[in-house]
């Protein structure tokens, strides 16, 4: 008898899932839904594809749904799932075109559901012209508003990764462009010190920023459109549109609704081989929880890199093999116009919440020799158990050619290496590539120094 996979979420994860599933079980058939317009396409680069240096939405899929179907896989577009039936083993899906309905059954479900951008609860903020940006409709439906002629002001709430990327699309469109949020810093899990040079960036684009305050109301015109933000402290933000940069929450709903079981963090309950804690079912991507590998905790991390890895695994072990997904440690990168930041690990506030005792080190340094032409300035900063050394975190901000180091450090924590060892590498130097000390290797010197110093 045929095994039926169905899987609910046709990017990252879910198609990610399938494509293992059906390519170590060939016999296997599986129907994937999908209710939006692509497949396995790059969420992240829509902010790109706004402020244009993306030249086709097109070029932000990597698997179209006929690529899928070549590979066997049935995969029934503009159809959302509205429900699941765990006891009678279907999901209840509807076609959003023509309303049609009905049922699918199931051996092995795959719950990959993504996440839904984060509205504040204040007046108006379902008001027409602000828009929430997280699948590729988000991206086409505010890329028309912006092309319509009628917006100038725009008024983005929350200065975090997302946040940020799409007020410079914006900004380099050349809209007027304010950014509302509450730390006293862009991108609240960077420290400080580390946010207060992403700050003068984003200011140095033309960017306004309104930090330490919060949005109390979206006030609505007489046409139904938003027309300006009025903030906690009483400020009034002209606006033509508001884009939400708040960040996203896992989409549970009809997780929820079924018995699947949550996590603590909010997130769908997974174990390393992204089982849910019912038989047949799997969940991976955005909607589900991951293990932070340095603090213990249960947290949900929005990103493509460990949706797609985690779609891997569930379809693997589908597919009758065996794979796990090991955790995270919070990497992540972003740009502002040419200014780059990128972390690692824990913040100096994620360390001290999980009870780690540590020195931090912070170095100002140079992306190459600093005689060679186009030599531009970098800040690393490394954060460092106390005794043991182990690299615990690390933060990176600079211009050109200076984040990517993140990827290094990444490594280390990953392989729990002290700052002693790092400064030990054998890393790569070159005059047009990092100074004869590379900017890592100055700042793990430094941290070792530190540590040193405790000891003693």
């Amino acid at each position: 008898m045929t095994q039926r996979l169905v899987v609910i979420g046709g990017d990252a994860a879910g198609g990610s899932a399938a494509s293992q599933a059906k390519k170590r079980r060939s016999d296997l058939d599986v129907v994937m839904f999908e209710r939006g317009r692509a497949t396995s396409y790059s969420a992240c680069g829509i902010p790109y594809w706004i402020g244009g240096a993306v030249a086709s939405e097109q070029a932000l899929v990597a698997r179209t749904p006929d690529q899928h179907r070549a590979a066997g896989i049935d995969v029934r577009m503009h159809t959302e799932v509205v429900g699941i039936d765990l006891d009678r083993r279907t999901v209840r899906w509807r076609e959003l075109d023509g309303g049609r309905e009905g049922d699918e059954p199931f051996d092995d479900l795959v719950y990959a559901t993504g996440s839904v951008p984060m509205r504040p609860p204040v007046p108006g903020i379902d008001a027409a012209g602000v828009y929430g940006v997280q699948v590729l409709d988000d991206g086409v439906a505010l890329r028309a508003e912006l092309d319509s002629g009628r917006v100038q002001r725009v008024v983005v709430v929350g200065g975090g990764y997302i946040g940020l990327e799409l007020a410079e699309a914006c900004r380099i469109r050349g809209f007027d462009v304010t950014v509302v949020d509450l730390s006293a810093t862009p991108v609240g899990t960077f420290d400080p010190d580390i946010g207060e040079f992403i700050a003068d960036a984003v200011r140095g684009e033309g960017i306004h920023l309104v930090l330490s305050d919060g949005v109390a109301a979206v006030e609505v015109g007489a046409d139904g459109r938003v027309c300006a933000v009025v903030t906690a402290s009483g400020r009034e933000l002209p606006a033509d549109l508001v884009v939400l940069g708040l960040g996203v929450r896992p989409d549970v709903r009809l997780a929820k609704e079924a018995g699947i079981p949550l996590g603590t963090s909010g997130g769908v309950a997974v174990d390393t081989r992204q089982r849910t804690q019912v038989e047949g079912v799997w969940a991976a991507g955005d909607c589900v929880e991951s293990l932070h590998r340095l603090s213990g905790q249960r947290m949900v991390v929005a990103l493509g890199t460990h949706a797609n890895k985690q779609g891997r695994v569930a379809g693997i072990n589908i597919g009758g093999g065996y794979a796990t997904f090991p955790g995270v440690i919070g990497t992540a990168i972003t740009k502002i116009c040419d200014t780059e930041a990128a972390r690692t690990g824990l913040s100096s506030r994620e360390a001290e919440r999980a009870g780690y005792s540590f020195v931090t080190a912070v170095v100002d340094s140079t992306t190459r020799a600093g005689y060679f032409p186009g030599s531009r300035p970098i800040r690393v900063k490394m954060i460092a158990e106390r005794r043991s050394g182990r690299l615990l975190g690390a933060q990176i901000v600079g211009k050109q050619a200076s984040a990517k180091r993140i990827d290094a450090l990444a490594i280390c924590i990953w392989n729990e290496m002290s700052v002693d060892e790092i400064l030990s590498l054998d890393l790569s130097y070159a005059p047009p590539f990092s100074p004869v000390w590379d900017p890592v290797l100055i700042a793990a010197r430094k941290a070792f120094d530190a540590v040193e110093a405790d000891v003693r």
